[in-house]
Order: structure tokens, then sequence, then C-alpha cells
């Protein structure tokens, strides 16, 4: 697709979209560089979105999209890849996009009648990139919470809490939070996760035990990375990732995953969320009815069956119940 002239809306840096066949248009991906989709004419009437499961447009709801979103029959998505099995590529070196994210934006996304596009920024980018105008929707694992709440709107998804990732065998002997105190820990920055860290520096104070040491990456790749060469002792995510990492690395020889409260600290239950713009707030509601009416047909519990996750799954759709 390089070299070829399309609308303005349509220019990403780097992108992963997700196409639909459209009444009259077929979006058109392309990588590395921008993504061209045709001008659709009228809403999509269904897509496979994991084999076996096919969403059908709902007309309602695609009338109840604004009509900047209806006109151009696409939602720019921002997404921090990879954070498995939430978005990740299909393999080293590819860009195609899959996870629970990926597959559920495009379950949202047919029976909306649009095409989500997503491109890979960095975690702690995401909300500003929204606020800024340059993403509609934020899809990338993130947890709803109140100070979020300021920059988007969350239609909640997804419930799970923390957990660490340690070296096979837990050499170290994490089984409490104070068995990390003053060792280096990893951890993503600009997460739920790392303020979670900050909160357990009180514990081993009160413990009388010396600080944690937090590292603080870009990506959790970078600091599994980190945990692999020795450099941390354990990393700080949640716990389906944990887990996901530690089965399907290396065959599940190099890590292991400790969870529990006792393990990873007490903290307040708050659902994962998929941020929205709050200048469209139809586009919120919008994606509110469509994920609820992928609860109830099964779609939405498919989609985590697939992962092997369907414990992280909640019973509604919900908006900004974080705490």
């Amino acid at each position: 697709m390089e070299g070829t002239v399309m609308p303005r809306h349509l220019t990403l840096s780097t992108c992963v979209s997700v196409p639909l066949l459209l009444a009259g248009s077929l979006a058109v991906t392309a990588c590395g560089g921008t993504v061209e989709a045709g001008r659709p004419s009228g809403p999509a009437t269904s897509a496979e979105v994991i084999p076996g499961v096919t969403v059908k447009t709902d007309p309602k709801l695609h009338a109840g999209l604004s009509a900047p979103i209806r006109e151009r029959g696409v939602v720019q998505v921002a997404t921090d890849v990879p954070y498995p099995p939430f978005e990740m590529f299909t393999q080293a070196g590819s860009r195609q996009m899959t996870g629970i994210d990926y597959d559920l934006g495009r379950a949202i996304a047919a029976r909306l009648g649009v095409t989500f596009t997503f491109s890979p920024q960095k975690f702690d980018g995401l909300l500003p990139a929204v606020q800024a105008g340059k993403f509609d929707v934020v899809m990338s694992a993130m947890t709803d919470k109140k100070e979020r709440q300021t920059a988007v709107d969350f239609v909640d998804y997804l419930n799970a809490g923390p957990g660490w990732l340690v070296k096979k065998g837990n050499p170290t002997g994490l089984d409490e939070i104070t068995d990390v105190c003053g060792k280096p820990v990893g951890v993503q920055s600009g997460t739920n996760h790392q303020q979670l860290l900050k909160e357990r520096q009180a514990t081993c104070k009160a413990a009388g035990r010396p600080p944690i040491k937090v590292l603080a990456f870009a990506k959790d790749s970078e600091a599994q990375l980190a945990l692999r060469s020795g450099r941390v002792v354990a990393d700080y995510l949640d716990e389906v990732t944990a887990a996901w990492v530690a089965s399907t690395t290396d065959d599940g020889k190099t890590f292991a995953t400790v969870t529990g409260d006792k393990a990873v600290g007490p903290h307040s239950p708050s659902p994962m969320g998929i941020g929205i713009s709050k200048t469209d707030p139809r586009l919120a509601r919008s994606v509110q009815a469509a994920l609820q009416s992928l609860m109830d047909d099964g779609t939405y519990k498919k989609i985590l069956e697939k992962y092997h996750v369907p414990g992280i799954a909640i019973p509604k759709a919900t908006v900004n119940a974080g705490l």
C-alpha cells in the first residue's frame, strides 16, 4: 500500500487493521506504514471473528453511532503490543495481531458494522493519544481506575488481579509480599501494577524491611528479559498474562507464577476497561451495547475460552465501574 493516496483520517505510523467485508467496499490492511480502507456505502453485515464464530451486524446499533464514525466506518484503536494474551503478534517478525483484545475488538466492530483499526503505542502514551484526538479508543488490558476516568470513559469488560512472574522453581522463595522487600522487581511503566508496588512500600516499612527496588520498563516484554537475565527477581503484572507467559515461553521451562493475596498484597478489585474518548459519548454507549449483546449471545465467552481464561469474564458491560 506504500505510495497510495488515502483519506487523512486513515493515515497511521504503525498499524494493524481489522478488516470487515463492507457493503460495496472491502477494507484492506497494510502495516509498517499506513492503512487504506475504502469508504463504506453501508454497514457490514457479518464477520467471522474467530474460527466458527460469526457476528452479525445490528443495524440499530450501527445507527446509534455518531455521524462521523458512521461516515468513515472506522474506529481508531490504540493498544500496547505485545502484552499476551491480550494483544500480541501471531509470530516473531509478523505485524499481524491476535489476542483477547484484538478478537473482542473485531467482534464489537462486527456488531456495530464498522472496522476497528489497531495501532501499537507505548502504554503510558495511550490515554494522552486519545485525549489529543489521535485515537477514538484504547483496548490494552487497561485497569479502569477513577483517576483514568478523567481522561476517558471506560466500558468494563474483564476482571483480573495482579500476579508475579518468577523464574522456574521460584528460586528466591517468593511466598508473601514482604519477600520482595529490598529486592529488584520489574513492572511496566504507567500501569496500575506500578502504582500498586508504590503502595507495597508501606508494607515493607511496617515490617522493618528495606523498600522494594522497582525497575519500570516501557514494555512488559522488557521486564521479562530482565527477569530472564537475573536483573530482577520477579515481574509484577496481571495474573492472566503471567500465567500465559509462564506456560508458553520455552515450552513452560523458563518461568512460573506466584499468585494470591498473600504474595501480591492487598488490592481493590477493579475491572479492565475499553477506554473511549469523552468527545464521543455515543461511541461509548454503542460499544457498551455491542459488548453486552456479545455477552448475551455467548460470543464473549467463546473468545475468552479460546485463550483459556473464561474465569476473568464479568456478567455485565458496565461503564466507569472502577475504583
